[in-house]
């Protein structure tokens, strides 16, 4: 491995007007595959007069029309897939459901992709065959775990999937055990870790962890370098979407100086979310992406929702991709908690099926210690019973806690406030009050 890390250089080191040829090359080979078999586009490209022999440059994307992820929930299941289901050798899709959830199909040819994006974003910060990488994201429907476990077989490591399902003490046991020297996780739980290590009274210095890999919720700089401090590591910001691929969008180099995005597989735009007009170089706002080698799923144009900027400044790494700044926003009411996304509007349909008009709520995030929390006030009305009728809150609160976790996959703790005291609280951002730090 060189000094810079570099998975790939042939790829990684293009310069940018043979980068651009490779992305007009790989994007006309998309667009005309989503043409001839995903209705929705061949339907948006008619309505918008698209002539796909004139895209012939990058700037010619803005001729194309935007993909939103309302249009990816309509097409639940299978109506977004490119090619017949028995190509499709994986399907996963996010998280929660606000009427559908977005389904995803990879490939063969998508799964040997996903794996070198994310193996070079291991490779960036230093991760080798020498390395044990314990991945305490979840292994299930979403694709987190995943990603990264491909990636980290591919280069060679070690790989444990400890997953987010168990507790923090355990994970320390295993890391401290089995010699963990890379741990990937959110940055939420990273700090869940360091309160395990603390409980157990284990001294950093005695495990043999070096470098942390972050992703799926945005964090500051002081939440940084209180878990290095608290770890005694290194860390490092990912980037990945579940509707465009997973993680393996973007990722720090080890100058960590901005994330490098994988331009040969994604090419990014950044518009004014109220204007739809690209802005100008280094400015902020919504992360537009194109994917150029998805087979099963392509996505044109897609609206991420995040806030970020974008520079084409080279970085001393060696690499010629763009890089991204982390995530500052979001252009929507989407919360994450523990890596997972939800909007408030999921917990509308959640509570007005138990109870008929759904009720006045509000979702209030907090960090309890080294652990996030989430808890749904609900105020007591004419549908709920009473709050002298404590056996029938408590089945209540049970049922709401219950399907919340089965709709969302997240823990919440549902309690019950007196009448019209939340009846103010209408906006969505009333509604949620997030006090966790940093």
């Amino acid at each position: 491995m060189s000094q810079s890390h570099l998975y790939n250089p042939k790829f990684e080191t293009l310069q940018r007007d043979e980068l651009e040829q490779l992305q007009i090359e790989r994007l006309q080979s998309t667009l005309n595959r989503a043409y001839r078999n995903v209705a929705f586009y061949r339907s948006a490209f008619a309505s918008n007069r698209v002539n796909l022999e004139q895209i012939t440059e990058i700037g010619s994307l803005r001729d194309l029309p935007f993909t939103t992820n309302e249009d990816l929930r309509k097409s639940y299941p299978y109506d977004m897939f490119a090619v017949p289901l028995r190509d499709i050798v994986r399907i996963h899709s996010t998280s929660g459901t606000s009427g559908q959830p977005i389904v995803v199909g990879y490939t063969r040819n998508d799964l040997r992709n996903w794996t070198e994006c994310t193996a070079r974003l291991l490779a960036a910060v230093g991760v080798t065959e020498h390395d044990v990488v314990q991945i305490a994201i979840d292994y299930n429907i979403t694709p987190g775990g995943f990603g990264f476990h491909q990636g980290a077989e591919q280069i060679g490591a070690s790989v444990i999937p400890t997953s987010l399902t168990m507790g923090a003490e355990k994970q320390v046991v295993i890391m401290k055990d089995f010699k963990t020297t890379v741990l990937i996780t959110t940055p939420g739980y990273a700090l869940s870790i360091a309160g395990g290590i603390e409980q157990l009274q284990v001294h950093p210095e005695r495990l043999s962890l070096r470098l942390g890999m972050f992703g799926g919720e945005r964090w500051s700089d002081p939440l940084r370098q209180q878990i290095e401090r608290r770890l005694h590591i290194t860390s490092t910001d990912t980037y990945g979407l579940s509707e465009v691929m997973g993680p393996g969008v973007a990722g720090e180099c080890h100058l960590r100086r901005g994330l490098h995005i994988n331009e040969d597989h994604f090419i990014v735009e950044v518009i004014d979310p109220k204007t739809l007009q690209p802005v100008a170089a280094g400015q902020e706002g919504e992360l537009v992406l194109t994917t150029i080698t998805k087979e099963g799923f392509p996505l044109i144009r897609y609206r991420t929702g995040d806030i970020a900027s974008v520079s084409l400044d080279l970085c001393a790494c060696g690499r010629t991709f763009a890089r991204m700044t982390r995530v500052t926003g979001r252009t929507d009411d989407l919360i994450l908690f523990h890596g997972i996304g939800f909007f408030p509007s999921q917990l509308d349909d959640i509570l007005a099926a138990v109870v008929g008009d759904g009720p006045h709520y509000q979702i209030i995030l907090d960090r309890q210690g080294d652990v996030d929390t989430l808890e749904i006030k609900v105020e007591v009305s004419e549908n709920i019973p009473g709050l002298d009728e404590l056996k029938a809150l408590e089945t209540l609160r049970s049922v709401f806690s219950g399907r919340i976790k089965a709709a969302l996959d997240v823990d919440a703790k549902v309690s019950f406030v007196e009448p019209r005291s939340l009846r103010s609280l209408g906006a969505a951002e009333g509604r949620v009050l997030d006090r966790r730090p940093g």
